[in-house]
């Protein structure tokens, strides 16, 4: 599959390589700017399928080379990275028509789901992890048609429980961030939608005991792991 090619805007050095080597990492064809300025020269260039741009940024801010670009193409989608976290902001970047908007700091976790999150959404453009399908020892996780298979005995699994346990397959044997999974299936990490993350965790722990190989164990004050 062609690789998605990102156009990334960051002025600062440090945060702009880092981005740039992790997105390179998890499969993307990242170019990176380091003003908005030489972002757009670049955008005129070479053909993207994502833009992920810094608000404060020399010689042309984020906002305005979002304008500049929407009149080349009004469907690329942009995500803003920005220090600015007041309401006003984040409605002017909203109605400049981002499809997303991460307040730093960020974890590259989170922005990987967010960049995913937009790639399915717009223009049928796909995300490199694109799995549906994983092995879990004797059990068969289908994703998409939300089920797990032991043999010959399948169980179907509401969309919360898929949701959440491709995100721990995402993540095998790493740590899923609570907060990451309450943002990414229910958009919000209150302490209700916690508490019903909760109920799903033991849910699937009940779905997968009879694979004494996987386990998903608790760690305290971050998240979850998947152990296999």
């Amino acid at each position: 599959m062609e690789q998605v090619k990102i156009l990334l805007a960051e002025d600062d050095a440090n945060l702009g390589l880092l981005l740039k080597e992790y997105l390179i990492a998890k499969g993307y064809n990242t170019t990176l700017c380091e003003d908005g300025d030489k972002a757009y020269d670049e955008f005129l260039k070479n053909p993207y399928d994502l833009c992920i741009f810094d608000i404060m940024m020399p010689h042309r801010d984020g906002f305005t080379l979002s304008k500049d670009i929407r009149l080349i193409n009004s469907e690329i989608p942009i995500i803003f990275l920005t220090a600015k976290s007041m309401k006003e902001d984040v409605l002017e970047g909203f109605k400049l028509g981002a499809d997303d908007y991460m307040t730093k700091p960020f974890s590259m976790e989170e922005l990987l789901v967010r960049i995913e999150a937009v790639l399915r959404r717009t223009s049928g453009v796909k995300s490199e992890n694109t799995q549906e399908e994983f092995k879990l020892g004797r059990f068969l996780f289908d994703s998409k048609k939300q089920f797990l298979k032991d043999g010959d005995v399948t169980t179907k699994l509401t969309t919360k429980e898929s949701e959440l346990l491709k995100l721990l397959c995402n993540n095998v044997n790493k740590v899923l961030e609570r907060n990451l999974a309450l943002r990414t299936i229910w958009s919000d990490d209150n302490y209700f939608n916690a508490r019903s993350m909760d109920v799903y965790i033991t849910k699937l722990r009940k779905h997968l005991k009879p694979e004494p190989g996987i386990e998903i164990i608790n760690v305290h004050g971050r998240g979850y792991k998947l152990i296999m």
